[in-house]
């Protein structure tokens, strides 16, 4: 009779009916990988008279976390609640309690990870967490397993499902983002309140979670630059598509002389690079490393089933180990304490409302010479009477030295206002 590996969900929502579903569908194809069937035992939900997405046998269910917490035969945990309490409260019991912890929870990673981790050490269990970024794409696994042994440059990634969505529509169908935000609610990939996706929250989490990971660091959520993609019109689509570019919100995080410079905000994307052709909900990670180069990992970032094989896959992974009696590898890599960048470097797109008349370029390129902003490309378009409208694309230039340049601009008489700034990045793929 083979070994049972026994496991219980906190949370049967899309994620968690996507888990059970995986493990009760492929439950032999995973027994025969593992060595044992791994048994769903208990279900933790709130609401227990709730009509759920999928059947299961009702004797699973339970709204009291210690049936399943306090339950000696439980050895996996599955935290699929989301939010920081009761989770966190919840993983750190499960810990104390000697059972290993699955996660896909972003938000308790990027703010509690080290502290998670550690304690998951500290008692010799193993706690994983793929699902917490990018959905069904393994990149955790791959960035602490496949490229353990390699230095990580830089980390480039459209890690947020809902405004890559918000923006495909707005740059192919040629969408207002408000009509663009409003299909995405209708469709359920944007929340009542799009807050968290399209300031950048969510995408900010991810970034610290990855950044943690590939530069083996405890990453402040509090030092990830933050810029969401309300402010984006048309315009800047159009303007960009002229110049070659698309506009893409990027999770950018990289190395620069030893520290480190974590971002999220909408880039202008060079057409050409891998990145500018994910379309709609799909995610994806651009990796650059010293030893293997340049690598995407690219595929649905959200969705019931893709997250949940997320799920199932650390699950078998952790009852692979229980059933070879292993001792648990470290779980925390972050072993190294960096400092983060002063001062970002970067192009930038800027639109600017401008009175049409002759000399307007040559005194604005001379305060932005003024400050060492260099211009790389100018875009003039006439708008209505004896205004106008110039994009000018710089080459990298220090944060501040831009800030000061666009300050004196704005103050110029020929100058109506400034409409837009957006971050470039065309430093080749690196």
């Amino acid at each position: 009779m083979r070994k049972k590996v026994k496991v219980a969900l906190m949370g049967f929502g899309t994620v968690g009916t996507g888990t059970y579903k995986i493990l009760t569908e492929n439950r032999e194809l995973i027994a025969n990988q593992v060595g044992a069937d791994v048994e769903v035992v208990k279900i933790l939900v709130r609401d227990m008279n709730r009509k759920r997405l999928i059947e299961a046998p009702e004797h699973l269910f339970t709204s009291n976390a210690d049936d399943i917490l306090e339950n000696p035969d439980v050895d996996i945990v599955v935290e699929l609640m989301g939010g920081l309490e009761p989770a966190f409260s919840y993983i750190m019991k499960a810990l104390d309690r000697g059972k290993h912890v699955v996660t896909a929870n972003k938000e308790i990673m990027a703010k509690k990870g080290r502290e998670i981790l550690s304690k998951a050490d500290e008692n010799g269990l193993s706690l994983c967490f793929e699902a917490s970024v990018c959905g069904g794409i393994p990149i955790i696994r791959a960035l602490k397993n496949s490229l353990a042994t390699d230095r990580i440059k830089k980390i480039m990634g459209i890690v947020n499902g809902t405004t890559n969505y918000i923006l495909t529509k707005m740059s192919q169908d040629g969408s207002k983002y408000e009509d663009a935000l409003r299909e995405a609610q209708d469709l359920g990939y944007a929340e009542a309140d799009p807050t968290a996706d399209v300031e950048g929250f969510d995408a900010a989490y991810k970034m610290a979670i990855l950044s943690s990971i590939g530069f083996h660091t405890k990453v402040d959520i509090d030092k990830v630059k933050r810029e969401g993609i309300s402010q984006i019109s048309r315009l800047d689509i159009e303007y960009g598509n002229e110049l070659g570019w698309t506009i893409k919100l990027l999770g950018i995080a990289q190395d620069v002389d030893g520290k480190l410079e974590i971002s999220v905000s909408p880039v202008m994307l060079p057409k050409a690079h891998p990145l500018a052709g994910v379309m709609g909900v799909n995610n994806a990670v651009f990796i650059y490393s010293e030893a293997a180069g340049e690598l995407m990992f690219y595929g649905p970032g959200a969705g019931q089933t893709a997250t949940g094989n997320s799920v199932a896959a650390d699950i078998m992974a952790i009852a692979s180990q229980i059933v070879m009696n292993n001792n648990m590898r470290p779980n925390c890599s972050c072993f190294t304490d960096r400092d983060y960048v002063d001062e970002m470097k970067t192009g930038y797109y800027t639109r600017m409302n401008v009175i049409n008349k002759p000399g307007v370029l040559a005194k604005i390129a001379t305060v932005f010479g003024n400050f060492g902003v260099s211009i790389e490309s100018v875009l003039q378009k006439k708008t209505e009477g004896d205004k106008a409208e110039i994009v000018w694309i710089t080459a990298r230039v220090g944060e501040n030295s831009f800030k000061k340049a666009i300050e004196v601009i704005e103050s110029l008489d020929v100058v109506n206002g400034i409409s837009s700034i957006i971050r470039v990045e065309d430093n080749g793929y690196c």
